[in-house]
């Protein structure tokens, strides 16, 4: 009997070995899935206060700033600062702050165009003795009306 046995042991051959490997089918498939979603949302997300953007003939800056400031004018008059609502005074108190930092930051500026120039002056003259040099204001980069 211990003849058979040694037969046995001797006469096995390895015909499963263990799987090492890694399947990532199902990682990428979800990877694709994930950039698919983030594609779609992202441009969602840069949506800020809807306002009527005047029509002029000027191309589109350059974005060499990461992070400029975005101050937006809406049709009744009131600020604010990305989509957060401020009051003038306020918004002094937080550009200098920010000015103090970092001066040469851009601030970009959206207003309605049915506001008067005087409002949206004011709120430049705002940014300006805050500290900042480079101030823009956004247009629609569509057709200009003429009036």
């Amino acid at each position: 009997m211990g003849v058979k046995l040694e037969k046995r042991a001797h006469g096995r051959r390895r015909a499963h070995k263990v799987m090492s490997d890694i399947n990532v089918t199902p990682m990428v498939d979800v990877m694709l899935v994930l950039l698919i979603v983030f594609m779609v949302t992202a441009p969602l997300l840069t949506a800020g206060v809807a306002i009527d953007l005047p029509k002029t003939q000027a191309k589109a800056l350059n974005q060499q700033d990461n992070a400029p400031l975005e101050l937006t004018l809406d049709e009744k008059g009131r600020i604010f600062m990305g989509q957060t609502p401020v009051t003038i005074d306020r918004l002094k108190g937080i550009l200098e702050a920010i000015a103090h930092e970092n001066p040469e930051r851009r601030v970009y500026i959206r207003a309605d165009h049915h506001l008067s120039y005087g409002q949206v002056m004011g709120v430049m003259a705002s940014v300006s003795t805050s500290g900042f040099t480079k101030i823009a204001l956004i247009t629609d980069p569509g057709t200009a009306q003429e009036k």
